[in-house]
């Protein structure tokens, strides 16, 4: 099973969202990471065939996903970054509505709608109405939704969002589990998640691809680019306007900055090990937003 990704391009006008990307997807997990605009959900929406290509195709098992139509959406899950939901519906009459749309037949659909409130901790509430709901239990149950009719690609959009962090372990454990001989591609901002689970990762920066690697592949191009450095309380101010601060820590009546630079910040500086999160802000520096 393969998913082939070839010089894929969106343009909205003059703006170019996704420059021609390329990438091939086998089972596994795999993950997507960059700031908001970089062209994730873009990218992911013209995957699923939801957003037409201005040039560039994606096929699956070397057929194009366009021609597939309904083939494509049968083995095809989506989790949207807003999905939308009907608010009186019950948790249960939502995912059996959904099991329509996908032409899951009634009695296999109750029966998958029933394990899938178990599968994401909602089968205490799948009799509530979603307007109920907290912002994690929808994530949860839009999470469900994706699953229903087995996909053999999952296209996740900020699944975590909302989610607290027992709530991410569980769902990390459950992707992991779920992605041994299927194709899951998820976006998120939190990077721990990506670090967890993610067998391969893209960095996305201004619709194409910054980096892309193993876990430990990319955090090795981090190597030598993250320093420590001891300053004075009121020194932190300026070094917050002048560097990339990965993290702070206060001890002994000192400040601990984490930097994440090319070359050591100043002569006692030391270099410490390298995370994802380290490359993340060494693609994405703070001091760019300012």
């Amino acid at each position: 099973m393969e998913l082939s990704i070839d010089s894929l391009t969106k343009h909205y006008g003059s703006k170019i969202a996704v420059d021609c990307v390329s990438a091939t997807l086998k089972p596994g997990v795999y993950g997507l990471l960059g700031e908001n605009g970089a062209g994730k959900t873009t990218l992911m929406r013209m995957i699923c065939s939801i957003l037409k290509a201005t040039s560039g195709e994606v096929l699956f098992d070397g057929r194009d996903v366009t021609d597939m139509g309904a083939g494509y959406r049968n083995i095809l899950g989506y989790l949207p970054q807003d999905f939308g939901y009907y608010p009186d519906y019950t948790a249960m009459e939502f995912l059996r509505y959904m099991a329509a749309l996908k032409g899951i037949p009634r009695k296999k659909a109750v029966t998958r709608s029933e394990e899938l409130l178990a599968v994401t901790g909602l089968e205490h509430v799948g009799g509530k109405k979603i307007k109920t709901f907290s912002g994690g239990m929808k994530q949860r149950l839009g999470i469900a939704q994706a699953l229903l009719n087995h996909p053999k690609v999952l296209i996740l959009d900020e699944p975590t969002a909302g989610l607290d962090p027992k709530e991410r372990v569980r769902f990390r454990n459950l992707l992991a589990d779920y992605a041994g001989d299927r194709i899951v591609l998820l976006s998120t901002h939190i990077v721990s998640d990506i670090e967890a689970i993610a067998d391969y990762v893209y960095i996305m920066k201004k619709g194409s691809f910054a980096a892309q690697g193993s876990v430990a592949e990319l955090i090795a191009q981090a190597g030598g680019k993250v320093w420590e450095l001891i300053v004075e309380p009121r020194e932190v101010p300026a070094w917050e306007r002048k560097a990339t601060i990965s993290n702070l820590r206060h001890e002994d009546g000192h400040v601990v900055l984490r930097i994440v630079s090319d070359v050591s910040p100043a002569p006692q500086a030391t270099v410490c090990h390298a995370g994802l999160e380290d490359l993340y802000l060494y693609y994405f520096p703070v001091k760019e937003e300012n």
